[in-house]
């Protein structure tokens, strides 16, 4: 094998699991030393810089840095990634003075969004701070979108929303609330925009045709249901309460429905938990509340007496599942479960009937606008598509993600420049060295469990539906929670003609991650190391060859846990400990030059 090289800026930031699995790229490890330090606010900016939303991510983000986390391969549990961005959010200091600014005088080019969620509003973050006029448009009369509408409050409390949207809002956005784009044809016609973004989400809940859905009122929406009562039309529902879906839409009725006076709450999923979309987190709070998970059940129809909603008939199933697929199906029964009100949560859908068809914008079979997934550019120039919008629904994360990339996209159009043409990420690697065995950071290994985030009583949180339920850490549970972290961006570097083949950082090793073998192909080399690769597919350090016998250092990066014994092990300092920084590029980092405003180009 050649030698690795290590320059390429993606090499270390898979080996960074977290912040590789995360949309966004937050660099995790970073912001959890500075939480250990103390420096709350700075572990704030950090993750701003990429997730926008620290506070309200901290509190109801996917997570998919935590099943990435390498603490799981040592342990059961991974590192609360999430709840310490709250923590960050939670316990700063006030930062407003250190938060992005609009330059006094702009740049001529006017940016229109649609729509006031996360896509959009990471838009206008990124590109208010580079001078251009940024107008959001709002069909409802507050910011948010389906953060606001679909998550409830006791998980996001509104004025979380309010503090970190107004942190872009503040900088100079025009926003237009009550302001639905009735036509996209008009809003182009008006020459008032050098581009368009659109990030209105996807805000159409999937219909379950089965016989007697027209013949009751009873029979909700889950997105329509949950948005009625964010705006507070919705007070009040039945005491029997069937929820048809089983993801995280889903969890968020089901427990809407206990705090608005509902009993008997129960989810009917079509399969069994293991093919379930909600998160577990989400499943074990709604079941810790009482409600039942009903398995292995497809609804058939509602059931309607004398004009009125009495139950739902369901097939029941088994399934022959092998390993993660299920081979076969069959129905082994039917059953009624009696119900005053059904919500349906199977899904959502795009619904763009506000944007004419005759406009260069192309669409697909299911009625979605063909998207270039690299630059979120539509077939029609100048316009752009983020969020749900532009691929269906994800998560919130996944939408600050698309809306950085196309700011980049914006930025690039406005100044006439090839949109596919991306600005190079780039890594910065700096030693954390600062004697001959010591370390700029901690690397004792912590054996601390997971800490639980504290939650109000059972008995508290059903009083008023807008009671926050989680608590955050205390400051105890902070102390213990980042010393789990394994500090993954302080990377093994290693220098080839420093070493002198003594085999010390191989005694050492507790994973047994290292080899010194003669060269070979990845096979030859996979079945030489040390200890047999868990994952076929991870990456393998290869060093050059060395000096000594023309072996080379062999690293499985996949079993490495950046302890440093290697280094503060080894003679020569062949073995160096260093942070690795990956730099994600937005609009700012864009060096396209600002045209002055004669030379608008318009979408």
């Amino acid at each position: 094998m050649d030698p690795t090289d290590t320059g390429q800026p993606d090499y270390f930031h898979q080996v960074v699991d977290c912040q590789w699995a995360c949309p966004a790229h937050t660099d995790v490890p970073e912001y959890i030393r500075l939480i250990a330090q103390g420096r709350f606010g700075d572990a704030y900016l950090v993750n701003r810089e990429s997730n926008v939303f620290p506070g309200i991510l901290g509190r109801v983000c996917d997570r998919p840095c935590e099943p990435a986390c390498r603490r799981g391969r040592v342990e059961a549990k991974p590192v609360a990634i999430c709840r310490l961005k709250r923590v960050a959010a939670d316990h700063r200091e006030d930062v407003s003075d250190r938060l992005p600014k609009a330059p006094p005088r702009g740049n001529g080019k006017h940016v229109a969004c649609i729509g006031a969620g996360p896509a959009s509003l990471t838009v206008a973050n990124d590109l208010l701070p580079l001078g251009y006029d940024v107008t959001i448009f709002e069909q409802f009369g507050l910011t948010g979108g389906l953060m606001r509408t679909n998550i409830p409050a006791f998980r996001l409390p509104g004025a979380v929303l309010d503090e970190e949207i107004g942190a872009i809002v503040d900088m100079g956005a025009q926003l237009k609330l009550n302001t639905p784009v009735e036509s996209l044809k008009a809003l182009l016609a008006s020459g008032r925009f050098d581009a368009v973004f659109v990030g209105s989400g996807a805000p159409k809940g999937k219909e379950l045709r089965l016989p007697g859905r027209d013949d009751s009122s009873r029979i909700h929406i889950g997105i329509d249901w949950l948005h009625s009562i964010a705006f507070g039309h919705t007070e009040k529902i039945g005491e029997r309460v069937l929820i048809i879906g089983v993801g995280n839409t889903a969890m968020d009725c089901c427990r809407s429905s206990l705090r608005l006076g509902a009993t008997d709450v129960k989810v009917m999923a079509r399969k069994s938990r293991q093919f379930f979309k909600a998160s577990e987190w989400e499943l074990e709070d709604a079941e810790s509340e009482g409600v039942e998970i009903v398995v292995n059940h497809a609804p058939k129809a509602f059931v309607i007496e004398a004009g009125r909603l009495t139950g739902m008939r369901f097939e029941v199933l088994e399934y022959q599942v092998d390993g993660s697929r299920i081979v076969g199906e069959r129905v082994v029964g039917e059953r009624v479960f009696p119900c005053d009100d059904v919500i349906l949560a199977i899904g959502q859908e795009n619904a763009f009937p506000w944007i004419e068809r005759d406009l260069g914008i192309e669409f697909d079979k299911w009625q979605v606008p063909k998207v270039d997934i690299a630059t979120f550019q539509s077939t029609r120039p100048g316009v752009f598509f983020g969020g749900d919008a532009a691929f269906g629904p994800k998560n919130i994360i996944w939408a600050v993600e698309h809306g950085h990339q196309a700011a980049i996209s914006v930025h690039r159009h406005c100044q006439g420049l090839p949109v596919a043409e991306r600005p190079a990420r780039g890594v910065t690697l700096a030693s954390r060295k600062m004697g001959l065995h010591e370390w700029s950071y901690k690397n004792d290994y912590n054996p601390a469990e997971r800490r639980l985030v504290p939650h109000v009583g059972l008995a508290e949180r059903f009083k008023k539906i807008k009671i926050e339920v989680e608590l955050g850490f205390t400051a105890e549970q902070i102390a213990l929670e980042v010393e789990r972290c394994l500090n993954c961006d302080i990377q093994t570097v290693f220098a080839a003609p420093l070493c002198i083949e003594c085999d010390a950082c191989i005694d050492i090793c507790p994973v047994d991650c290292l080899t010194i073998t003669a060269n070979g192909t990845e096979a030859e080399l996979g079945a030489r190391l040390k200890a047999p690769r868990r994952d076929p597919k991870a990456q393998l350090y290869v060093s050059a060859s060395l000096k000594q016998t023309g072996r080379v250092m062999v690293k499985d990066e996949d079993l490495c846990v950046h302890c440093g014994l290697c280094a503060e092990r080894c003679p020569t300092a062949a073995w160096d400990m260093q942070k690795s920084t990956v730099h994600i590029p937005h609009a700012s980092d864009d060096e396209a030059p600002c045209q002055h405003p004669s030379t608008r180009q318009s979408a």
